[in-house]
């Protein structure tokens, strides 16, 4: 678990800092990955003086204050309870702090109603007081920690966890000041709740990692050429399982690459989504740089030991061991240097043939296939096409931090709209050549009825980006994630066809 731990007291030498050290060294104990903020350290101005805090310059803390909130799972706040509330210090670092597109989203400035950005994230407070904790609680109705722990950060989503209310500490004994630093180390001894939930949140942090939302793709693109080059033959299944799996650990070992080689950019992109912007779990810091390391690692070792049972296995296998080369140089040379060609405006090709041309042709080649057939090439090129598209519109959140470090994207060498202009175009394009391969005779049986979904779903796309262009503001500067449901789906047309008439 991922604890930011804030200390809201002016004053380090206080017994709020002793608290907060004390839960701390329990949060630690516990096996958590603890992370300190000391408001009397950071440097900011407390004050909002424009019409909405986003606007305002975010000073170095109080940038370093937003990458560690967004990393965090668990937030634990120490401060005394003055005059009801929370210093206020603590009020300014809040007011600089949640802030609309980071903490809450409104979905429309006429209507009520808010995205709560913060869903999944649990807060604490442990404060001292000089009124008795029960009539704070019961007669005064606690009023600061519930502008805490209700009002502000329940407002984006974080679910409150039971804290510490201690005192008073007017009146206490250096007997019951030591109790209470007991209190706070137990709390952070039980912030993990138990090894096993260690071990779920590891497990789903590699699962994210894995982003498994794009392997079906890949899989997809193999088996139809596995299935093509089988059609009049056996099915030899032992190569087909060989190279897919061989294929998979290297998609894994790409995506680790991703992750741990495009940080910089990951880091500060604001827009991120489910089909963009990195699995975010080192941004998140749920996995280390050495985690991923390891991934990637272990990965490759898995793929290239795949690879070589699947050459073996190969009609070809000098063909196979060619191809093969060319996917390992190519699918790991998205982000990995020294080709990085995502950062040369190569990106988006390389996506598109490696998961249509490449593909294909090893499931092509393992099942006995040739090179110059033309089958494969008919299926492969507009599946290459229609691919295009979903990769050129996923760099549009991107883009703002893609520039940030240099990034050569195509959204950010064209600019968002022409990157735009140039996804619609090629939309139109695939469907155009997967109607003319359906009256072809190599691919005419496996695009047979096409036209009937393929146009429909074409037609609507395109209005999506036409509605996309007219919108005044860039549309680079907000997420797609409705556009890119269609643009993904689109796909589905050039391998889901395919995959029917070739398995029936």
């Amino acid at each position: 678990m991922n604890v930011l731990l804030i200390l809201g007291h002016p004053r380090k030498n206080s017994l709020c800092g002793a608290l907060y050290e004390a839960y701390r060294e329990g949060a630690v104990q516990a096996g958590a990955c603890v992370e300190t903020l000391v408001l009397a350290d950071l440097a900011f101005d407390p004050d909002v003086h424009v019409e909405s805090p986003e606007q305002q310059f975010y000073e170095p803390d109080i940038e370093r204050a937003r990458e560690l909130i967004d990393w965090a799972d668990h937030l634990v706040f120490v401060y005394p309870t003055w005059w009801g509330a929370t210093p206020a210090r603590l009020k300014g670092f809040l007011d600089r702090i949640v802030t609309p597109g980071f903490g809450f989203r409104f979905r429309d400035p006429d209507k009520l109603g808010w995205d709560k950005l913060w869903k999944g994230k649990t807060s604490q407070a442990i404060t001292t007081m000089d009124t008795p904790p029960l009539l704070y609680r019961w007669f005064y109705r606690q009023p600061g920690t519930h502008a805490l722990l209700r009002a502000t950060l329940g407002f984006c989503g974080v679910r409150k966890r039971r804290g510490l209310m201690l005192g008073p500490v007017r009146l206490s004994s250096r007997r019951q000041r030591q109790a209470w630093l007991e209190q706070a180390h137990h709390a952070g001894l039980t912030v993990m709740g138990g090894h096993g939930r260690r071990l779920r949140r590891q497990a789903s942090a590699w699962l994210q990692a894995l982003r498994l939302q794009f392997y079906p793709m890949s899989w997809a693109a193999y088996t139809i050429g596995a299935l093509a080059a089988a059609g009049t033959g056996a099915f030899a299944t032992a190569a087909y399982w060989w190279g897919y799996l061989c294929l998979f650990a290297l998609e894994a070992a790409t995506v680790f690459g991703n992750d741990y080689f495009d940080y910089e950019s990951d880091r500060r992109n604001r827009a991120a989504g489910p089909f963009n912007g990195g699995s975010r779990m080192l941004v998140k810091r749920y996995l280390s740089f050495g985690d991923l390391r390891a991934g990637m690692a272990v990965a490759l070792a898995a793929a290239l030991t795949c690879a070589a049972f699947a050459i073996v296995l190969a009609p070809s296998p000098g063909a196979m061991t060619v191809l093969l080369a060319v996917v390992f140089v190519f699918t790991l040379g998205y982000t990995v240097p020294p080709l990085k060609l995502c950062y040369r405006g190569l990106g988006e090709l390389d996506v598109a043939v490696s998961h249509s041309f490449m593909m294909l042709f090893a499931g092509y080649l393992l099942q006995g296939g040739g090179w110059l057939a033309g089958t494969p090439w008919l299926l492969a090129l507009p599946l290459c096409v229609s691919i295009l598209p979903a990769i050129i519109l996923s760099g549009l959140p991107d883009r703002h931090a893609d520039i940030d470090i240099g990034k050569g994207t195509l959204p950010v060498r064209l600019g968002a709209r022409r990157a735009t202009w140039l996804a619609l175009i090629l939309v139109i394009i695939a469907a155009a050549l997967a109607l003319l391969a359906a009256h072809l005779p190599p691919a005419r049986a496996a695009y047979r009825g096409i036209v009937w979904g393929l146009v429909p779903h074409a037609g609507v796309l395109v209005l999506a980006l036409l509605q996309l262009l007219r919108r005044r503001a860039d549309p680079a500067d907000r997420r797609i994630d409705g556009v890119m449901v269609l643009a993904l789906s689109y796909i589905l047309w050039f391998v889901a066809v395919p995959f029917w008439h070739l398995v029936a």
